[in-house]
């Protein structure tokens, strides 16, 4: 089973809509987190070596990925969603997104 993490700015948003409309599949195991010390979920060395994907959602996510977890950064695949952060939690063009950026992934 894939692991996958979801990462947007304050994890308030964009990554924990991805992480609850993915978390109905059976195939990947998920997670979300925020790169802002006061995210209401941060991102941890522990949540990016479990992750075997990590789908960031802009490029400024990416770059504090690999800045601040580039030790733990060993196996993952990161991935940048390109979604700026316009959208309120489960926001419906927001989930048609992430289902149509992420899926070309993970199948």
């Amino acid at each position: 089973m894939k692991t996958v993490l979801f990462v947007c700015s304050q994890n308030r948003l964009r990554s924990p809509t991805a992480e609850q409309v993915f978390s109905t599949r059976r195939d990947i195991e998920v997670a979300s987190a925020g790169t802002n010390h006061d995210a209401d979920t941060p991102l941890t060395h522990d949540l990016v070596a479990w992750a075997d994907i990590i789908f960031v959602m802009e490029k400024v996510h990416r770059t504090k990925l690999q800045k601040k977890f580039k030790a733990s950064l060993k196996k993952a695949r990161v991935i940048c969603l390109d979604i700026p952060d316009n959208y309120e939690f489960m926001d419906l063009e927001l989930i048609s997104l992430l289902k149509a950026r992420v899926s070309q992934y993970l199948g």
